[in-house]
């Protein structure tokens, strides 16, 4: 199976060869390959639309499907969402065989037909729902943390944006310098946070300038248990000191996880 994938890897390469149209992101023996392709679709009007792919291929791929993330400054959040919808369920007849070369080329050939189509405008739930039921039936819940935040207000509407787009519940925490983020949904959506999270420029630099998040830890993932609060909505929070932190941990059925994992970052 690795073998198959690193042959995919070097096709895709070779054929996205052209400045910034191909790089890999990240590779690891238990998470997979993360990677992007820059590449052009013709949308209405016969113009071309610029397209930012980003593939994590698991472990188990092709035996299962990549996680996707399609992103475009000349297209909505809704409509970048639609169109990962689309390329999952088109993605779903191909499955065992390598498939990405194939998607780009399907994206390529049928992003103005996906435009043309009624529920194109903001994603349709019945495309969600088929999506998702292919993959871990169940809610997950993930527990992220990140170090600091300097471009806080735009930072905080971007998260809010991205939960709200993925479906995911959760919180955003704040505490003293300690900032996490709780999310609760499907394991998809879940990955494709983690995906937007560390290849968007969501924050600045010292300097100012727009950077990626490279300072993000995935402190624990796991199926939501019987224990564990359902989460309705995705907010905001602050918390004036620990204990009052701790409390929304117990109060989620996350008493265990908070001992593990949070009370470390406390110096």
């Amino acid at each position: 199976m690795a073998e198959l994938v690193q042959e995919e890897l070097s096709a895709l390469a070779a054929i996205f060869c052209g400045p910034r149209e191909w790089e890999v992101l990240s590779r690891s023996e238990t998470d997979g390959t993360v990677f992007r392709i820059r590449t052009k679709a013709e949308g209405l009007m016969d113009a071309d639309i610029p397209l930012e792919l980003v593939f994590h291929l698991p472990v188990n791929y092709p035996l299962c499907l990549p996680v996707i993330s399609v992103n475009s400054e000349h297209l909505t959040r809704a409509q970048c969402v639609t169109v990962k919808e689309k390329l999952l369920q088109y993605a779903e007849n191909l499955l065992s065989e390598p498939m990405v070369h194939e998607l780009v080329l399907w994206i390529q050939q049928n992003l103005r037909h996906i435009f043309l189509q009624p529920e194109a405008g903001g994603g349709s739930e019945k495309c969600t729902l088929a999506v998702s039921t292919t993959v871990d039936d169940g809610l997950w819940i993930a527990l992220l943390h990140l170090d600091h935040m300097r471009a806080r207000t735009k930072y905080i509407k971007t998260v809010e944006k991205w939960a709200s787009d993925l479906r995911l519940t959760g919180r955003l925490m704040f505490m003293s310098k300690i900032i996490l983020i709780l999310l609760q949904g499907d394991r998809r959506s879940i990955k494709e946070y983690l995906i937007l999270q560390k290849t968007a420029k969501v924050d600045v630099d010292s300097s100012g300038k727009k950077c990626k998040e490279k300072m993000i830890s995935v402190l624990f993932e796991t199926k939501v248990q019987t224990e564990h609060k359902r989460f309705l909505a995705f907010e905001v929070k602050e918390y004036s000191a620990l204990d009052e932190l701790q409390k929304e941990f117990e109060t989620a059925g996350l008493k265990k996880l908070f001992s593990e994992f949070v009370l470390g970052l406390v110096k």
